[in-house]
């Protein structure tokens, strides 16, 4: 797969962002190299594993300008730093409680001048700020996930879905979502993207 796949799908998108996305083979790669963020049987498919895949949660939740979004766990940048590309008015802050994970998010947010991220070396029960949505990628079940963002969200809301997490998960999840008590909306990934790899991937929303 390669950075046409983006256009296929994202029709709309500058050449500026275009530039970018092209940019993330190259930046990872060389960051994995020195710091092992994305797995090797992951890195020669970054488009669709992760930058396409990050992507999913923006086909359920088109972020407004002036948002601000939290992403938990963010490991070497995903889903927040395709995010950042797509809405560049949307304001991001990749959160991840691995250190040399977020020097990468860091290094790679710079090279690519991205003006709207911020990154932490911080868990989530140490960021003390609002949101108006949280998104992670698949970072624990949602019973214990919950409770880290709870409370975390602010009261303005003003886009299509109020307020509230967008989770990427795959597989069957009744057990998991049933386990955890929320009232959730499923968004099936196969209905945006014809990959075989999306077959069984969701996001998940659960409003605050």
């Amino acid at each position: 797969m390669t950075s046409d796949s983006l256009i296929k799908y994202f029709p709309h998108i500058t050449p500026l962002q275009l530039q970018q996305f092209e940019q993330l083979p190259e930046l990872y790669n060389f960051w994995n190299n020195q710091i092992n963020v994305i797995s090797r049987k992951d890195i020669d498919q970054l488009y669709e594993r992760h930058v396409l895949h990050s992507l999913g949660i923006a086909k359920v939740m088109p972020f407004l300008p002036g948002e601000n979004v939290l992403d938990v766990g963010t490991g070497g940048g995903f889903p927040g730093i395709p995010l950042a590309i797509l809405f560049p008015d949307t304001q991001f802050f990749l959160v991840d409680s691995i250190g040399k994970k977020i020097k990468v998010v860091q290094e790679v947010a710079s090279a690519l001048g991205l003006q709207n991220l911020k990154a932490a070396h911080l868990r989530a029960e140490q960021v003390d700020e609002k949101f108006n949505f949280v998104v992670s990628r698949a970072v624990t079940r949602l019973k214990e996930f919950y409770p880290w963002v709870r409370g975390k969200f602010s009261k303005d809301s003003k886009n299509t879905l109020p307020n509230g997490i967008l989770y990427l998960k795959g597989g069957d999840l009744d057990e998991e979502i049933a386990e955890s008590g929320l009232k959730v909306k499923q968004y099936y990934l196969k209905d945006f993207f014809n990959e075989e790899f999306f077959e069984t991937k969701q996001v998940i929303y659960v409003k605050a």
